[in-house]
């Protein structure tokens, strides 16, 4: 059932939620949270959809904020809230509403969410595109419990996970990060199997990926040991080779499906490492609404090692080799390759401080932590 409201307010969709539960039988509410949707106009169909299939997971009252740009003088001085109210088969497993914000009722979406918030549920603010670099001070992340980005959307991705660790709240997530769940059980799962003291890392993926940069950064975070990050053709994160006193281990993924797990002494597998979509990434960051103390601990690791690498290179307009303690997740440009400046602007930094060996008491410590995957 839909019913659409034009320059109305927020007490009358609530109106309308109510009245749509009457008329469809089911006055009760059995909702769990209220997920609340930052997006434009051209997003927000796949956002809507994504929130839509995990709501069979989670039943949710959900929230889409659409602001729109009014291009007539006359209209961006006018406010008005336009609501589209979805109640029964067209919502999922839940509600949803549809909120679209012209002139200056769109600097005040806050005022217009917090009315329609669930009574006594938590919180979840989505930004699928153009999140604030700080969103636990927006207004809209201000009222959440957990606030969700996703760094692949933007156009300079490791700068952004720079903004993301300088600007952490307990509470922050990334979709990037949600995206290698999978190889961080794996990896610790391999690990898990072979008693031994991993030496080196090497990360392989897609150029500017930041999911890469994240697992690149957890790796050295965890295990504390020098990681290479290479490039190739993707899709996504192709492979992970570990270098242990025991031998190597290497979990191999060439099409974006099936990897391949490797260590040495024991038979290869196929295991199975799919490329998620967006409703399985979200109904997964909702299944957890504490914290992420795992994900700050990589992300500000990388992060600083990232900046002190940067901070040691001389200027010069030939590229340089960077020596980074610990292996910061630095962006790997191999020389050989004779690679150019990124397009997207980000730092050009050659991967040979992998190819230096660790620190010596590094090399003589045994392995402080291991990796765990949450």
């Amino acid at each position: 059932m839909k019913i659409d409201l034009t320059d109305t307010t927020a007490g009358k969709v609530n109106k309308a939620l109510v009245q749509g539960r009457r008329a469809i039988g089911t006055p009760a509410v059995g909702m769990v949270l209220t997920l609340v949707i930052v997006t434009d106009e051209e997003n927000a169909y796949d956002a809507l959809k994504a929130a839509g299939d995990a709501s069979h997971e989670h039943p949710s009252r959900t929230l889409v904020v659409i602001k729109r740009v009014s291009r007539s003088p006359r209209d961006r001085t006018a406010s008005r809230l336009d609501a589209e109210v979805r109640v029964g088969a067209d919502a999922g497993s839940g509600e949803t509403v549809i909120l679209r914000l012209y002139g200056e009722v769109a600097d005040h979406a806050d005022s217009v969410v917090l009315p329609l918030l669930l009574p006594d549920a938590p919180v979840v603010v989505w930004w699928p595109v153009n999140a604030p670099l700080d969103p636990a001070k927006d207004p809209l992340g201000a009222l959440a419990q957990r606030r969700v980005t996703d760094t692949y959307s933007s156009e300079q991705p490791v700068r952004e996970l720079s903004a993301r660790a300088d600007a952490y709240t307990p509470g922050d997530t990334d979709l990037s990060w949600t995206r290698i769940t999978p190889w961080r059980s794996m990896l610790a799962a391999a690990l898990d199997q072979v008693v031994c003291e991993v030496k080196a890392v090497e990360v392989e993926g897609e150029e500017f990926n930041p999911s890469c940069e994240l697992l690149a950064m957890w790796l050295a975070d965890r295990l504390d040991v020098p990681v290479k990050r290479s490039l190739s053709a993707g899709p996504g994160l192709t492979a992970v080779r570990l270098d242990t006193s025991e031998g190597a281990i290497a979990l191999d993924r060439a099409d974006g499906s099936l990897a391949t797990l490797s260590i040495d002494g024991q038979p290869d597998r196929a295991v199975a490492l799919k490329r998620r979509d967006t409703a399985e990434l979200i109904a997964e960051e909702l299944r957890r609404l504490d914290p992420d103390d795992t994900y700050a601990s990589a992300l500000r690791f990388g992060v600083e090692r990232l900046n002190a690498s940067a901070a040691a290179a001389p200027a010069t307009a030939e590229p340089v080799a960077v020596a980074v303690p610990a292996a910061a997740a630095a962006q790997a440009v191999p020389a050989a390759q004779g690679s150019e400046s990124p397009a997207k602007g980000e730092p050009a930094v050659e991967a040979a401080a992998a190819e230096a060996p660790a620190p010596e008491a590094a090399a003589k410590e045994p392995l402080k932590k291991r990796a765990k995957a949450t």
